[in-house]
């Protein structure tokens, strides 16, 4: 994974330096990790890219001193696979960090059954041993943590 400023990601972007689905493409765009086909994050990106620009013009994130980086979750109990997204310091001594998980597979009983509930959630870490969820719900609620609008 190569590391850039989140302003620079986006202009990556913009530019459609991280469109193809090969492994040093996607490495490039993020990601670090996943349980997907290496052809699949290039799909599970371009779901993810709208997100973190709308994050980026957050007054609680510094394009120019933080970058963006992808992990693909395979979960411990049954489910589904789920993408989350970070936004950290480019700082190795700065240990602040949001971890965004845009459509998180939540299991919830309905009448003896399991299905996915999607619930947006953001949590920040201030210290590795502090992470906190900071604002669960909607997208809308995360943009309006991030004090931004659609």
């Amino acid at each position: 994974m190569d590391i850039i400023s989140l302003r620079e990601w986006i202009k990556a972007w913009d530019a459609g330096e991280f469109l193809a689905p090969d492994w040093e493409t996607q490495c490039k765009a993020g990601w670090y990790d996943w349980f997907c086909s290496d052809k699949a994050l290039a799909g599970r990106l371009r779901r993810m890219a709208p997100k973190v620009k709308q994050i980026a013009r957050s007054s609680k994130i510094n394009q120019d001193e933080m970058y963006v980086f992808f992990k693909n979750n395979c979960p411990m109990w049954t489910g589904k696979l789920y993408d989350d997204f970070c936004i950290c310091d480019i700082d190795p001594k700065s240990e602040k960090m949001y971890t965004i998980v845009p459509s998180y597979p939540k299991f919830v009983k309905n009448s003896g059954k399991r299905f996915d509930a999607v619930c947006e959630t953001v949590s920040e870490v201030f210290s590795v041993e502090e992470m906190k969820t900071v604002v669960s719900g909607t997208w809308k609620d995360v943009l309006d943590y991030f004090g931004v609008s659609k």
